[in-house]
């Protein structure tokens, strides 16, 4: 390993929390306005080669975002402690956490710290980037894998839409012999993840800002004009940001609910159907050709709505302000139709655009 690349990237979480293994490409990549980078994504180009401009949420949006975390808080506690006690049952002390950048980050830190008060147990915490089509970072794999034994790798993210980051692992991971694929999540309404913490769609608050909510970084990148063969992939951080950083105030807040001791897991209905083949009907339904345009389950609607041009928005209900408040509040910004479906696994679903219709 060279120097550069032992060098832990420079962002807001602390050193004892996470390794970062990420390559900084801060000031290399001038981020496309969501407009233009919609239109290169749909010709053709891939998402990880740009970064987008990061949206500043309104003075309403935020409100609408300290509510969410206000009313999620203890059910993300309790799922965090549900897959916690799951992992620890069975990777033990030895366990490392492979959180996927960026949305898995923070829930790893939340998965460190429980265990760590449950059971006294500092286990080790990296975050890699993996990326839809592009595959999982293999330079960070091998950095891990010299360092832990195969069997102590889990994979940790935040929830699952239609499942395609899970089928992404299970394709890569199978070069790494006696590395499981099985992906740890808090809230898996899809149905694909290994481990979760309920399959139930709810709101984790972290889904609802970028940057803010995860140290202070970009979504990942992979192009190779800044990304040699020999590099992790790459993230920038935003220090012009740094006055806005609420990444610990939401891991905090989350951890001041905590259960004290291990929640006992209730058993939850059966899906009808995955998540890919729900997302599958609503394609059909609203004569999308493409799956990729259909975005289910709150935390990938709000992204939807945060980075991507949006076309409508699917609701279970438009009278459940409680969990969806700041889609509808996001929604109105943006001038986004909002439309009730019977939907199963999910409480929201973000259609985007097709530019090929305009």
């Amino acid at each position: 390993m060279t120097e550069r690349k032992e060098r832990a990237m420079f962002s807001t979480y602390r050193k004892d929390d996470v390794t970062i293994l990420l390559k900084d490409i801060t000031g290399k990549i001038e981020p496309l306005p969501t407009a233009e980078r919609e239109k290169l994504i749909q010709s053709g180009k891939h998402y990880s080669e740009m970064l987008p401009l990061e949206y500043e949420p309104s003075e309403k949006y935020l409100q609408a975002y300290f509510d969410a975390l206000s009313r999620y808080a203890e059910i993300t506690a309790r799922a965090t402690a549900i897959l916690a006690e799951r992992i620890f049952a069975e990777k033990g002390a030895d366990a490392a956490l492979v959180s996927l950048a960026r949305a898995g980050t923070p829930i790893g830190i939340l998965l460190k710290h429980y265990i760590k008060k449950r059971f006294g147990a500092d286990v080790a915490h990296y975050t890699i980037s993996i990326i839809r089509g592009r595959g999982i970072d293999k330079n960070a794999m091998a950095h891990i894998l010299a360092r832990h034994q195969s069997e102590d790798v889990q994979f940790v993210d935040g929830w699952t839409g239609k499942g395609a980051i899970a089928g992404e692992l299970a394709k890569d991971v199978a070069e790494f012999r006696g590395v499981s694929a099985g992906l740890a999540v808090l809230s898996d309404p899809a149905y694909v993840a290994q481990k979760c913490g309920t399959h139930e769609d709810f709101l984790i608050a972290s889904s609802c800002l970028n940057s803010t909510v995860s140290g202070l970084l970009s979504r990942t990148v992979l192009r190779g004009d800044v990304i040699d063969r020999d590099d992790f992939h790459g993230a920038a951080f935003y220090e012009e940001l740094r006055e806005k950083d609420l990444t610990y105030d939401f891991i905090e807040t989350v951890e001041a609910h905590f259960p004290q001791e291990a929640p006992p897991v209730q058993e939850e209905r059966r899906a009808r159907r995955t998540g890919l083949a729900e997302a599958e009907r609503i394609a059909a339904d609203f004569a999308i050709a493409d799956i990729n345009l259909v975005k289910p389950g709150i935390g990938e609607a709000t992204r939807v709505l945060l980075r991507r041009l949006p076309w409508k928005l699917l609701v279970h209900s438009c009278a459940d302000e409680a969990r969806l408040g700041h889609l509808y509040q996001l929604a109105k910004e943006k001038g986004v139709e909002v439309v009730e479906y019977p939907l199963e696994n999910y409480l929201a679903c973000g259609l985007i655009r097709s530019l090929a219709d305009n």
